[in-house]
């Protein structure tokens, strides 16, 4: 890194020249694209805005959190997981695999680095990258941000009346926390089931809103994983008819979901999420609780009250605490100036396979909707295309 770029309105810059691309970000699909590179040849510089790799991984999620897929569909490019971990690696089995692949391709990010802004300068053919104290500048700008860069925070009629905390799942660490509380549980994704059911494995009493329609599938079907199953059939049969086969199986093991306040979308599981991105939930046991009773499913909420809540169906229910399990989002709009690539939403226009190359040197890794396979292959591919152009320098 040479210090060069300019002087901004008369007052110096502290800026630098980066040889290799900018890559912001140092969440799984920036470490995977800075190894790509370094194994075709080609350094890299990397910006995160936290303290840590995979900040999402360590500082935002549950602590009985595991793998949806199996492991080896979570592996990066070039290092598999130990061959000691188990099918579903755990949260802190991951985070190790995480630090172990920086350690291994000697990735060092530079931490504490939030991009303000991020540009291409037409007139000298290169991106700057500004920080609040820094600006970096190089030919290639690579975004490894991500689908779940920032906390989905949903506008609830009267959430600001409530009395008790409300937080989002992002913060949520344990039920142990929620003992014998009356919770309600916004949303019922993967974390929404899954939270409810480590506040019911904690004697607290979940209600989850249920408010729109939802696929869920096992996690194994015949002792393999849905997943690894799906994969497989799409090699050989259109993708209607898995979806109709998955719906089958899910029927004949989980029962008839509708009948518990789940109701399922009209478009298949897989369809559905190349269309939206929205994930079918994989079940992890929250289905037999809410069979049971103990997860209680409720309508939508019309308001939140000083002490609870008012549904969509007249029903009223006092609550200690609220969890919202509502997602999260890019925020690539934010920061990421001028270059109409990225949809109002933060998601690249061009859909996959094709959505992680921009132009002026521009790429994108981790918003394929299809989670860490998806980020392997465009790491690999933006590797190769940066690889080629390194050459001829």
């Amino acid at each position: 890194m040479d210090s060069s770029c300019k002087e901004e309105n008369g007052n110096p810059v502290n800026s630098s020249w980066v040889h290799g691309p900018i890559i912001v970000g140092a969440g799984p699909s920036g470490l995977a694209v800075a190894a790509c590179l370094k194994q075709n040849g080609v350094p890299s510089l990397i910006l995160e805005r936290s303290q840590c790799i995979a900040s999402l991984w360590q500082e935002r999620t549950y602590d009985r959190l595991k793998l949806h897929l199996p492991k080896q569909f979570c592996e990066l490019p070039f290092l598999s997981f130990p061959e000691n971990f188990p099918k579903y690696p755990t949260k802190h089995q991951f985070i190790s695999y995480m630090e172990s692949y920086a350690r291994h391709f000697s990735v060092e990010p530079i931490f504490k680095k939030a991009v303000e802004t991020a540009e291409f300068d037409h007139v000298m053919q290169f991106w700057r990258v500004r920080t609040h104290d820094s600006e970096y500048c190089s030919r290639w700008l690579i975004v490894a941000t991500g689908e779940n860069a920032d906390s989905v925070i949903p506008a609830i009629q009267g959430i600001e009346k409530f009395r008790g905390p409300v937080i989002h799942t992002s913060v949520y660490k344990s039920g142990s926390e929620f003992k014998n509380q009356r919770v309600l549980v916004v949303g019922c994704g993967n974390s929404g089931m899954e939270v409810s059911l480590d506040l019911c494995r904690n004697n607290a009493i979940p209600y989850m809103v249920v408010r729109n329609s939802v696929h869920i599938l096992p996690r194994e079907m015949f002792g393999i994983s849905t997943f690894s199953i799906t994969m497989e059939l799409l090699k050989w049969l259109p993708l209607r008819l898995v979806d109709k086969f998955l719906l089958l199986v899910a029927n004949f093991t989980l029962g008839n979901t509708e009948r518990l306040g789940l109701r399922r979308p009209k478009t298949g599981p897989i369809e559905l999420k190349n269309a939206t991105g929205k994930t079918p939930v994989l079940d992890v046991g929250a289905l037999s609780q809410i069979k049971s009773g103990k997860i209680k499913v409720m309508e939508g909420v019309r308001e939140i009250t000083e002490t609870g809540a008012k549904f969509m169906d007249g029903q009223e229910k006092e609550f200690d605490s609220i969890i919202l399990a509502t997602g999260y989002k890019s925020n690539v709009p934010i920061w990421l100036k001028g270059t109409g690539f990225f949809t109002k939403d933060g998601m690249p226009k061009t859909p996959f396979p094709n959505g992680w190359k921009g132009g002026n040197g521009l790429y994108t890794v981790g918003f394929t909707r299809r989670g860490l396979l998806g980020t392997s292959s465009d790491a690999i591919n933006i590797a190769g295309d940066i690889a080629e152009q390194w050459r001829i320098l």
